[in-house]
């Protein structure tokens, strides 16, 4: 068999910063770098990539604080010259800090605060920066209805100050957000293939039997998701909207009244929701009530962010009244261990897309076939 010789150059040595926020998912990721490095040097029976196959490409930084709640970052290693991969989720509410003897759980804007910190150690010896913020920071703050804050647009304004050149999220709030920086590369990726992954690795018979499974959109802002997953598995869709009242504002939202369904019958049929994200999980909750009193027969949900910001302990009691059957997630951004152990939560792991991505862009490959699935779900649920 003829060998190809060829060779990959990259656009700069590859570094990997995994934030305290989002260790373990780093951890994973670089470990795919370096299994993918390492298979495709081992098929090619060459130095595949000039020098830039290594144990690990994670670089080694402290994100110092004082008792007064200042901060700062350090870096314990060279960065001169590399291509930068920051990688942090602002979501995880579960790191701590001392701050005058008082144990402070950090919040987005800590976190993201953090990310400023790092870039501003690397002093800009770098070669390259790209941040990968999975869940986007302040992403449901992206358009003005009122006199509010634009705090998506200031803080992605604020990355292009600092010479950040590509930023990378998933499945934002609103793309559209990136007009904002038209200067520099924004990507948003859809792990839509992974989440069809795990559903038919979990749950076959909802794909296998397309007659008996309807999609839903539990409001009309994630109608084009559902039409999406809908069109590729070729599954009915329906529509939930909320009537709420807009005299009131609680917890910073106007409460909805009603949940209103759109669409075919659900008797007798599963239901798989989709959705960007669950917060509280409230409306999924009241959905699923809605649909079983509808006579749905399975309720299955889908989303990429899976917050949980009111606790599981009504999720839980969904699963033992028959209310929600599975309920599917990425590792994107901090999943608690009462979470991740419940029989009804479902892991998608995103570590290998992420690798994939930093190394395509390393090598200034094209990420197109990436940002779309279709071809790759219309294979994995057309083989025998």
């Amino acid at each position: 068999m003829e060998i190809k010789s060829f060779s990959r150059i990259p656009f700069g040595q590859l570094a990997i910063i995994a934030m305290d926020n989002c260790r373990d998912l780093g951890m994973k990721v670089n470990e795919q770098v370096v299994e993918r490095r390492n298979s495709d040097w081992s098929e090619q029976h060459q130095n595949f990539y000039l020098d830039e196959i290594k144990e690990s490409y994670m670089v080694d930084v402290d994100n110092v604080r004082f008792s007064n709640g200042e901060g700062k970052a350090v870096l314990n290693e060279t960065i001169r010259g590399k291509d930068i991969y920051i990688i942090s989720d602002v979501g995880n509410y579960s790191c701590t800090y001392k701050m005058f003897g008082i144990t402070t759980h950090m919040g987005p804007d800590e976190h993201f605060q953090d990310i400023k910190r790092t870039i501003s150690a690397i002093g800009g010896k770098d070669r390259r920066i790209t941040v990968i913020m999975p869940f986007l920071y302040a992403g449901r703050q992206h358009k003005r209805r009122s006199r509010e804050s634009l705090d998506c647009a200031i803080a992605l304004q604020e990355l292009e100050r600092l010479n950040v050149d590509n930023i990378i999220t998933f499945d934002a709030h609103d793309p559209r957000v990136q007009n904002a920086v038209p200067l520099i590369d924004f990507q948003t990726i859809h792990p839509t293939y992974d989440i069809i992954k795990a559903i038919y690795n979990n749950e076959n018979h909802l794909i296998s039997n397309r007659e008996n499974t309807i999609i839903i959109s539990p409001d009309t802002g994630a109608m084009d998701r559902a039409i999406y997953y809908a069109s590729v598995l070729g599954i009915d869709v329906g529509v939930f909207y909320k009537r709420r009242d807009y005299t009131k504002v609680v917890n910073g939202k106007n409460p909805i009244v009603q949940h209103e369904y759109m669409g075919s019958d659900v008797a007798g049929k599963n239901v798989i929701i989709v959705d960007d994200m669950a917060a509280s999980g409230e409306s999924i909750i009241e959905i699923a009530k809605e649909l079983k009193r509808r006579n749905a027969a399975n309720i299955y949900s889908a989303v990429t962010f899976g917050l949980f910001t009111e606790g599981v302990e009504e999720f839980n009691k969904c699963y033992e009244q028959g209310l929600i059957k599975r309920f599917f997630s990425t590792n994107l951004t901090y999943i608690p261990d009462v979470v991740r152990n419940a029989e009804w939560f479902v892991e998608v792991d995103l570590s290998k897309l992420i690798a994939t991505l930093i190394d395509r862009l390393n090598h200034d490959e094209s990420i197109s076939s990436l940002l779309t699935a279709t071809e790759k779900i219309k294979a994995l649920i057309n083989q025998k």
